[in-house]
């Protein structure tokens, strides 16, 4: 029998962790959620894809390095928020 890994969103993933993309959410109306989300897919966080947390920025631990495929993006808390994953 396995047992199903939770869920988690991207903004919580540990530095060094590697996960899978599983869900973009849509975004909040005051952070224009529809284009938000279309644009993170177009960075390539789309389901299925394997990303690294690199790093995270001092001091509030913003922004967030995150490896996506052979690029590195930075993700402000609130974008990271919005990505569902499944943690390796």
């Amino acid at each position: 029998m396995t047992h199903a890994v939770p869920l988690i969103t991207l903004d919580t993933l540990p530095v060094g962790a590697k996960a899978t993309v599983v869900h973009i959410a849509p975004g909040t109306p005051q952070h224009d959620g529809a284009t938000l989300a279309r644009r993170l897919m177009e960075l390539g966080f789309v389901p299925g894809e394997q990303i690294r947390m690199l790093k995270r920025g001092m001091p509030g631990g913003e922004p967030l390095a995150i490896k996506v495929g052979n690029a590195t993006f930075a993700l402000r808390r609130f974008e990271a928020a919005l990505v569902s994953i499944q943690p390796e």
